[in-house]
């Protein structure tokens, strides 16, 4: 069983202990077993991250871009470098099979940070300059915003740590950054290697706790800007008291997402989107397609070829190349999925169509402490069922029939929620016109969930506000400054003819 060390907080540029002298477990989603302590920190430890925060800020704003894009880069190599070492710990603290973790979750975290240094070392900082007469001109400048909190999700731990820090760091503010209470490795691991590529001390700090901790970094004057990922619930609560400050916020919250069959659609291809959209990361996933609109006419054989390829779908030592399905990520969380499966036999009355509440088949024995459901399918949905309506959070797939492309653009859009959309389809053309009409930040056109450096994320209606990565993503940690410049003494003539 593999076990780590304490994790403390960090901030001035190195480990700190917290003054709590409280702890909470970190624990193995695989198998139930505790693997390290993580230590919270008090009302003090967060006030002495913060002031670290800003003692570094005036100093890392004015540094250079080109420097602080070296600087970053450098982070990038020495996380490609440690890339398995920290997505061991992934897995571990998540239940993310290895084959996830070690091709997907630091590869693409640094992929960000890489991104955005080459984004603010190439002058993508720069401001505009407008002539508005021979002699008068307006020009741009993008400032940074000043410390900043980053409040990370259990689900993917290290890439969205990479997502914050890297472009709010570029930008030239500093970070207070606060993972999950449920997965908390990766935190001090991460500070360490900005320290490790030069950050200065102050510029990165880590602070762990559960909600109260969250809240009060939330609603400290000092802080600029806060960054959340998270349920739609708690985002509207941080949202609410950042709100209340002025402070600037980024919020990436849930989904209900609608993924579209088309009739004209590649059957295999569409069954392979689907499983990707449901059961990658055992759909612990905010973008997941769980609402799949499928041709009345066209929905026997989809289920059928569906069916057929749940046995690729393996669960299994989480280590193991050959596992692509892992647990849920605590016990909460595993009761919460399987009380929404439970409903939707029992109350909800859908047709299971694979799976179930219980674990996988085959299971060794070890692994039946830890956290399991089986993937599962629900056919004969109706758009009022709760599992069709309600953000599940795991691998759970309703089936719902449509008769006209009209309705189903229509039904899709029948929701609070509009993180993600997607269509499958041979005709591009259809394509375009469909996603145009779905109510949705991010979505695809015969693919689901790649979410490269280059393609800013953000989410519609109560899924969110504002965007992450890709060029708009930097701009989210920049406020601008506009200055008109007038060489005509227009002023002075102006009063000389009164």
């Amino acid at each position: 069983m593999a076990t780590y060390s304490a994790r403390q907080l960090y901030y001035d540029g190195k480990t700190q202990r917290a003054t709590s002298n409280k702890t909470f477990e970190s624990i193995d989603p695989a198998t139930g077993a505790h693997i390290a302590d993580i230590h919270e920190a008090s009302r003090a430890d967060i006030d002495k991250a913060i002031q670290s925060a800003e003692r570094a800020f005036p100093s890392w704003a004015a540094t250079p871009a080109i420097q602080r894009a070296r600087i970053l880069q450098k982070a990038a190599q020495l996380l490609r470098a440690r890339n398995d070492e920290i997505a061991a710990a992934e897995t571990h603290d998540t239940g993310k099979a290895f084959s996830e973790t070690s091709v997907v979750d630091v590869a693409t975290g640094a992929d960000v940070v890489e991104y955005f240094a080459n984004l603010v070392g190439g002058g993508g900082l720069n401001g505009e300059t407008t002539q508005l007469r021979e002699d008068a001109w307006v020009y741009t400048k993008k400032a940074p915003l000043g410390v900043c909190v980053g409040i990370g999700a259990w689900n993917y731990p290290i890439q969205i740590a990479l997502w914050k820090s890297a472009p709010c760091l570029a930008a030239g503010n500093t970070m207070v950054y606060k993972p999950s209470e449920f997965t908390s490795l990766h935190g001090e691991t991460l500070a360490k290697i900005y320290t490790e590529a030069g950050l200065p001390a102050g510029v990165f700090n880590v602070v762990h706790g559960a909600g109260d901790v969250g809240a009060y970094l939330t609603a400290h004057p000092s802080v600029a800007k806060v960054s959340f990922t998270g349920q739609v619930s708690t985002g509207k609560r941080v949202a609410g008291a950042a709100a209340g400050h002025m402070k600037y916020v980024t919020m990436e919250l849930g989904g209900k997402s609608p993924l579209l069959i088309l009739r004209d659609a590649d059957l295999e291809n569409a069954v392979d989107g689907v499983m990707m959209a449901n059961f990658y990361s055992t759909g612990q996933v905010c973008t997941n397609g769980t609402r799949v609109f499928v041709p009345r006419d066209m929905k026997a054989a989809f289920e059928k070829r569906l069916v057929e390829k749940m046995q690729f779908v393996r669960a299994g030592p989480v280590m193991d190349p050959a596992t692509n399905f892992g647990p849920l990520v605590s016990r909460v969380h595993h009761q919460k999925v399987t009380d929404y499966i439970r409903h939707g036999i029992e109350q909800d009355k859908a047709k299971l169509l694979y799976g179930g509440p219980g674990q996988p088949a085959n299971l060794p024995r070890e692994l039946q402490t830890g956290f399991w459901v089986q993937p599962t399918i629900f056919t004969d949905c109706t758009d009022s069922m709760k599992i069709v309506r309600e953000e599940i959070f795991g691998p759970v797939l309703s089936i719902l029939a449509y008769d006209t492309v009209e309705e189903a653009v229509q039904r899709a859009n029948t929701s609070e929620l509009g993180l993600a959309a997607g269509v499958f389809t041979s005709n591009l053309n259809l394509a375009h016109r469909i996603i145009d009409q779905l109510q949705a930040g991010i979505t695809w056109v015969n693919s689901w969930g790649e979410s490269p450096a280059e393609m800013s994320v953000g989410g519609w209606k109560q899924s969110g506000v504002g965007v992450e990565n890709g060029r708009r993503g930097i701009e989210a940690w920049v406020r601008n400054k506009s200055t008109l410049v007038d060489m005509s003494n227009v002023v002075a003539t102006a009063f000389a003819k009164l």
